[in-house]
């Protein structure tokens, strides 16, 4: 059954930002005044007609209206107002209705939160370090860069069609990948590439040189290629994408552009149409889609959850990478799935029993608290430091979507997706799951009362009231 879409806010800041009157707006997208006033105070939810109206008549991305960013909201929200500063906590209902009717504002309230929850730690520790220069409590630079790609869906539009059309005209792809490359830049930029021992990527703009690691494998030196080639022959690009993002410090504007920099690496070596026909195709086999592209499976997974242009959309991936610690090192859902953002992840999620089988995918049927299913994939990643001496690095990866796309996976096949019984029970966090009797919880749900009897012990010292 398909969901309704109450997008109040938005409708009513698209009318605003044309300058037109309510009158004037529905009569250009041939609805009544009274229906089109429903629709902006979410009395009724937005048509399909009326979002087919906005991208016709006034050129509006249907993609705005989207579900998964008011859900992301939703999530973030229930989890930050799971936290005992704010006490008694709002219902289901309340947060959805803050998340759909005023998504500015809840933004603005989930920013607060981490400035305070940031703020305490810093005080606990007696960092010094509390205040900016003008004594507001700052915005961690690392933490709003994710953020405005996790609120991009991960996908920004004008970098994946630029990075596109360099591979298609450079020819960058294949064994002679490199080459190409290297020769484009030498006749359009006047960049000469050489290999040697070192640093994995270094551009000197005097010399114009761009040097890259001889021991790194064909896959990265592809990527660091393309990485350099975004900021040298699309710079402009970049900053202007930088300046519509309106970053709180130079700090996360430079993070940020290494990270559209990465994102047009990740586009150049797997265009976006050809890499989308070829997921289809192969069904999203990630050992098959890495050879074929020339690309670590790290690489694969991640670009595969990039795949939200509108008209054009693959499967809604979520895709995590986790240390050996437990820490989630890169994030990004356009599923239901949540991660969580303050704290560990769900100990029962695969991704960690991932590095107890090296060189393997697992698979695993997984469902949330609030009844979602998915198939989850978890494989350890190596990163080998070149010599004898570098250091190893070791990380496990997660791939996943809803079940109601899991037979589009070739990782799908022999599971018993209709068997509720195969499902293993998966949370975003101890602290705001609330299933009864998880024989890993680490700390209590915050939101329940706990019954404490020295005379009775189960797997949990303490019962769940």
């Amino acid at each position: 059954m398909e969901r309704k879409l109450f997008a109040g806010a938005r409708l009513r800041e698209i009318r605003l930002g044309l300058g037109l009157t309510q009158t004037a707006f529905a009569q250009r997208l041939g609805v009544s005044l009274s229906y089109l006033n429903q629709m902006e105070n979410n009395n009724r939810p937005v048509s399909r007609a009326v979002i087919q109206g906005l991208a016709e008549h006034f050129g509006v991305d249907v993609a705005t209206f989207s579900l998964d960013e008011s859900e992301r909201l939703i999530a973030d929200l229930r989890e930050a107002l799971a936290d005992p500063m704010f006490g008694e906590r709002p219902s289901a209902a309340e947060i959805e209705i803050a998340a759909s009717n005023a998504p500015r504002l809840a933004r603005a309230f989930l920013e607060m939160h981490q400035a305070l929850r940031r703020s305490a730690d810093r005080l606990a520790s007696l960092d010094e370090a509390l205040d900016s220069p003008r004594g507001e409590l700052m915005v961690l630079p690392w933490e709003e860069v994710r953020d405005f790609f996790h609120y991009c869906d991960n996908y920004i539009d004008s970098v994946d069609r630029a990075a596109e059309r360099f591979a298609k005209s450079a020819g960058f792809e294949g064994r002679t990948r490199l080459d190409r490359g290297a020769a484009w830049l030498r006749q359009a930029h006047g960049v000469k590439v050489e290999f040697r021992r070192g640093e994995m990527r270094r551009f000197d703009a005097g010399r114009r040189v761009l040097s890259l690691d001889e021991s790194a494998g064909a896959a990265t030196q592809a990527f660091q290629m393309a990485h350099q080639i975004a900021l040298i022959a699309h710079g402009r690009l970049i900053e202007a994408t930088l300046d519509l993002a309106r970053f709180r410090t130079e700090e996360a504007r430079d993070i940020a552009r290494i990270g559209l920099a990465n994102y047009f690496a990740g586009a150049a070596v797997m265009p976006y149409g050809d890499f989308l026909a070829a997921a289809r195709r192969e069904r999203h086999d990630l050992d098959r889609l890495a050879l074929r592209f020339g690309a670590s499976v790290e690489q694969v997974a991640h670009r595969l959850s990039t795949l939200q242009r509108p008209g054009e959309k693959g499967i809604p991936f979520f895709f995590a990478r986790v240390d050996q610690a437990g820490t989630i090192t890169k994030r990004h859902s356009a599923s239901r799935l949540q991660f969580a953002r303050f704290g560990g992840a769900c100990p029962l999620w695969n991704v960690h029993r991932a590095f107890e089988t090296p060189g393997h995918i697992l698979r695993q049927l997984a469902e949330t608290p609030d009844g979602v299913r998915f198939l989850s994939l978890a494989r350890d990643v190596t990163k080998h430091g070149g010599s004898f001496h570098a250091p190893t690095r070791r990380y496990a990866i997660a791939l996943g979507c809803e079940v109601q796309h899991a037979g589009a996976l070739v990782y799908a096949d022999g599971l018993d997706l209709d068997n509720a019984a195969a499902y293993e029970p998966i949370g975003v966090s101890c602290r705001i799951c609330e299933r009864q009797d998880c024989h890993q919880r680490s700390v209590p749900p915050l939101e329940k009362r706990l019954e404490l009897d020295p005379n009775r012990r189960g797997v949990l010292p303490y019962r769940l009231a």
